[in-house]
């Protein structure tokens, strides 16, 4: 059976408090990486780096001076990735996989903290990197921290049906209780990445959507500043609202019994932190 530790793997702390997160009530909000760590009998699987400890140490020469000054991103080396598993009692060499929901600097920093890993990923998202066409992509996308990737796996949209939706099963190497749900939107390759686990299945989606008020409550909300983050960082935004929507449907179906997180969401962390603790 799959054992799941929720991480974050950096924190940021953007100007607009309560209007970027919905809780500060300082000048400043509070957004976390979530990632997964997952304990597979192929060895563990990163679901999602945050950023790595190169990250940390050249912030300028491999991240954005725009986003780091408008994310305000903190950099302190105990919440890389790394240093989470180290804690937890594994080694950079235990972590045979890493499943990417999609390659923006936030998500990616860590690749090359763990060199032996396979990094599984949509095709879509893998080009869209390599291309890097406008003035978001250039800036979101950032070759320093994945140019040392040698064991890339990627994979096209199709498959199997997964309460609705779109599922890639197969994931080299990986269990078939992992899955990756395309959610494109965001990004052109954005996915999700569904673990069923013994409580029942887990959906990480991603960037599908930014703030919990999206999905648990009858009228939509999100506050005003994430809103506009959300719409500028989207390359489709009316195929990431359609998207948003059908996870939002999912996570009001109560048969199907899926927990449902997003990537930035501190509550929502810190909620499965203590869950997964009492499994």
């Amino acid at each position: 059976m799959l054992r799941v530790h929720h991480l974050n793997c950096g924190c940021m702390c953007p100007l607009g408090g309560r209007l970027m997160d919905g809780f500060s009530r300082g000048p400043a909000g509070l957004l976390v990486c979530h990632c997964l760590l997952v304990e597979t009998n192929e060895g563990l699987a990163l679901i999602d780096t945050g950023f790595g400890m190169r990250d940390m140490e050249r912030p300028y020469a491999r991240l954005s001076p725009l986003f780091i000054h408008l994310n305000r991103i903190q950099f302190d080396r105990r919440a890389t990735a790394l240093r989470q598993v180290e804690r937890l009692g594994f080694s950079r060499r235990d972590v045979r996989h890493i499943v990417l929901t999609h390659l923006d600097f936030d998500h990616a920093g860590g690749l090359e903290d763990f060199p032996e890993a396979a990094v599984h990923v949509m095709t879509a998202e893998r080009q869209a990197a390599q291309e890097r066409r406008g003035f978001i992509a250039r800036r979101r996308y950032r070759p320093e921290q994945w140019d040392d990737v040698r064991r890339w796996r990627t994979y096209r949209s199709g498959g199997e049906r997964w309460f609705g939706f779109e599922a890639v099963r197969d994931l080299d190497g990986l269990p078939p209780e992992i899955l990756m749900i395309p959610l494109p939107g965001h990004t052109r390759g954005h996915a999700g990445v569904a673990i069923q686990t013994p409580e029942g299945w887990l959906l990480n989606a991603g960037y599908a959507y930014f703030f919990r008020h999206e999905m648990d409550r009858e009228n939509r909300q999100c506050p005003p500043g994430a809103r506009a983050y959300q719409r500028m960082m989207a390359v489709d935004p009316d195929l990431h609202r359609r998207n948003q929507d059908r996870v939002r449907a999912l996570a009001h179906d109560r048969r199907a019994g899926v927990r449902i997180f997003c990537s930035h969401d501190a509550v929502e962390l810190e909620a499965l932190s203590r869950l997964s603790a009492r499994s």
